[in-house]
């Protein structure tokens, strides 16, 4: 017979942490700032799809190729092109979600585009949605 025992006390177990993109040190125990499970994912995607193929040293082929799109003429067929690079980008370089939406749209007059995703994070019963704005910088 097994039994299984509930504590009153529950200890929340990280799963997934990473390094914040600036390096920032915490003011709590002078070390490199961590991000976490959720947070983790979101940067770590949010990062994936900033990221041009060919920009990462020792890894070219990481990235989604988004930005480089914006310089196109946009039409629907571009903001479908962007959709589906964005599914691709993250089956591929992001073991830790899994898609559920990708939903474009383009701010025609101010030349941006804002992507939302959402997907669930690997043991987690929640969805997350994170939503990336884009724009034209050169």
């Amino acid at each position: 017979m097994v039994v299984a025992l509930t504590t009153a006390r529950q200890k929340k177990i990280t799963i997934y942490s990473d390094f914040k993109k600036d390096i920032e040190i915490s003011p709590l125990s002078n070390d490199l700032a961590v991000l976490k499970d959720e947070d983790a994912v979101k940067e770590s995607i949010k990062n994936l799809i900033l990221t041009n193929k060919g920009e990462r040293l020792m890894q070219p082929q990481i990235g989604g190729n988004v930005t480089a799109m914006l310089f196109e003429n946009m039409t629907p067929a571009i903001i479908k092109i962007m959709e589906e690079q964005i599914r691709e980008t993250i089956n591929t370089y992001e073991p830790r979600a899994t898609l559920i939406d990708v939903n474009v749209t383009a701010d025609y007059d101010n030349n941006t585009v804002r992507a939302r995703i959402e997907f669930f994070i690997t043991n987690q019963e929640q969805p997350v949605e994170i939503t990336v704005f884009l724009e034209r910088t050169r």
